[in-house]
């Protein structure tokens, strides 16, 4: 999942003269972090979603079928994201 660094800026920002830049309004940036932040809670609700489908017992198969993948690239990308009571591998749908 994507995280938000925190902390110190690394994008150079800091590192501009302000005396020989001109301001720009920060419209584009400020959208910018916002739809990064949009992705990450989208790729969270995602893997909570596929974690959910797991834990009801559905296969690998199915949550390929609801991603537009195959039974095993999904498996693959969320694996290590199933519940500690059924391991990564138990399904056999899971075996590529």
């Amino acid at each position: 999942m994507t995280k938000l660094k925190a902390g110190h800026d690394h994008t150079g920002l800091d590192q501009l003269d302000v005396s020989t830049h001109l301001a720009r309004d920060a419209a584009h940036f400020r959208r910018i972090l916002a739809a990064r932040q949009s992705l990450a809670s989208a790729e969270q609700e995602l893997h909570d979603a596929v974690r959910s489908a797991r834990d009801a017992g559905d296969s690998w198969t199915i949550i390929g079928a609801a991603l537009d993948t195959t039974r095993q690239a999904a498996p693959q990308r969320f694996g290590s994201q199933v519940s500690a009571a059924e391991p990564f591998g138990a399904d056999p749908e899971s075996q590529p």
